[in-house]
């Protein structure tokens, strides 16, 4: 195969980050990485992943502390990591992979990235919990400030879920309203009032999709198809000075890789603000991953309030939520709406996030990764073809996504027109050729600034010769 033409950016220059970030010049060495796996094959086996899993069950539900850890969406034997570094993963038996999971996103400036072990070396020097203010916090809260268009004011916390479950009490603080409405497809957390199944039909009243969840919980969490203008027309009629916000994933990343149309996107703007409702964006898995600013940097739609996660814990638990000063004074102890953590603003977790902000300053950081995710994308996505599969997929930046259907995909109806036991015979299939996708065919992809010329090429040699066996 050709060469691609990828390089990974220089040196981070501790230039400023601002608010509305202006594509730069794209600065690109032509640094590799030599890759390190044998070319003959070595015998793949996961005796002893399978030995350590089949214990982890005596010990934990389903032996994972996260569902889609433990393959159920794809079949056959989970594997147990020992180790990460760059764009790679060892698992226990020894085998290396090349990683599109990036620990389901934080990884965008590479695992165990030198400059940030450093970091968080020196840190842990002075304890890994203070349970009180530190000077860390400030200097977070200031770079997501300065990145992120909607947040004037931020609250950290210790995960996506925990952000969500926080702006939404925020938001019918704020309003004096109850209902919600929300996107089949889109995950907001296991919060009770987002655990919903959306009905068949145009738009209808959640009810539980789990259970222990009452239906007092999801009462008023209203759903609707992403992308439907119509429904959440129709909900805002239906239900109108009721509607507290509509929170969604700007880019959906949990029913699979699902781009919003422009027209969904401003019109959802448009309608909450003439029906006093607010607009909350979902940014735990889109921020700082699809431009500095977020989805809402690169699709230019400012929500009231956003969540964040992932990225700006550089791999360690943290969450936040944020947005106009006015609303988010209603937080205690600036206002009323109680919400609290034990270890939130945690000193490990935010040097880990302004040492991984500051290496995506780095100008050419993000023409970087659309380049290399492009790449990937386009390969996959060709080699299906040509083997004759029906298939379709996009990217924004360094998040993708493919469907073994002909799409296009605007929903989650669409989504689940997918070959799913396609999509597992090839995520088996590509595991043994040293490629870990996320394990389920509803999850988004990630890449990062470790991936380079080479991890590409082997990716899309190994699909083309799966395509052709599958």
């Amino acid at each position: 195969m050709a060469g691609i033409g990828l390089s990974l950016p220089s040196k981070f220059t501790h230039a400023p980050a601002t608010r509305h970030r202006s594509s730069s010049r794209c600065c690109l060495s032509s640094v590799k990485m030599t890759i390190s796996v044998d070319e003959q094959k070595k015998t793949f086996t996961l005796k002893k992943s399978e030995e350590a899993f089949n214990a982890a069950k005596e010990l934990m539900p389903g032996g994972v502390n996260s569902p889609v850890r433990a393959f159920k969406s794809v079949g056959g034997q989970p594997i147990i990591i020992d180790s990460v570094k760059g764009s790679r993963m060892w698992d226990i038996d020894g085998n290396e992979y090349i990683d599109y999971v990036g620990s389901w996103g934080p990884a965008i400036i590479g695992h165990a990235d030198d400059e940030v072990l450093a970091a968080l070396a020196e840190t842990m020097k002075k304890g890994t919990s203070f349970g009180a203010p530190c000077l860390l916090e400030n200097t977070l809260a200031e770079m997501v400030l300065q990145a992120v268009p909607s947040i004037e004011m931020v609250r950290f916390v210790n995960s996506g879920t925990e952000a969500c479950m926080g702006v939404l009490r925020l938001a019918r603080a704020f309003t004096c309203r109850n209902k919600i409405i929300k996107f089949e497809g889109c995950y907001h957390g296991h919060a009770d009032p987002y655990l919903v199944k959306a009905g068949s039909g145009v738009a209808t009243l959640g009810l539980p999709d789990s259970p222990g969840v009452p239906k007092s919980a999801t009462e008023d969490t209203l759903t609707a198809p992403y992308n439907d203008i119509t429904a959440v027309q129709n909900l805002f009629n239906t239900h109108k000075g009721e509607i507290a916000a509509v929170i969604l994933e700007p880019v959906v990343g949990n029913a699979g890789f699902i781009k919003p149309t422009p027209e969904f996107l401003n019109f959802l703007k448009t309608v909450t603000k003439e029906n006093d409702s607010l607009l909350i964006f979902d940014e735990v898995m889109t921020g700082f991953r699809l431009a500095y600013g977020g989805a809402q940097e690169f699709f230019n739609i400012t929500p009231d309030l956003t969540t964040l996660g992932k990225i700006i814990g550089g791999g360690l638990p943290v969450g936040a939520y944020g947005g106009r000063r006015e609303i988010m004074e209603m937080v205690a102890p600036a206002g009323p709406m109680y919400q609290a953590g034990t270890l939130s603003g945690n000193p490990l977790a935010m040097t880990a996030g302004i040492q991984t902000l500051k290496r995506l300053q780095e100008p050419g950081s993000y023409e970087y990764l659309d380049k290399v995710t492009g790449r990937l994308i386009e390969g996959i996505v060709d080699a299906g073809k040509r083997a004759g599969h029906a298939i379709s997929g996009g990217h924004i930046s360094g998040m993708f996504g493919f469907f073994f259907t002909e799409g296009p995909v605007y929903n989650f109806d669409d989504a689940k027109k997918s070959d799913t036991a396609k999509f597992a015979k090839f995520y088996r299939a590509m595991l043994e050729e040293g490629v870990y996708f996320a394990p389920s065919q509803f999850e988004a992809g990630f890449t990062g600034l470790k991936h380079m010329e080479e991890d590409i090429e082997r990716t899309i040699d190994a699909a083309e010769k799966v395509f052709k066996d599958l």
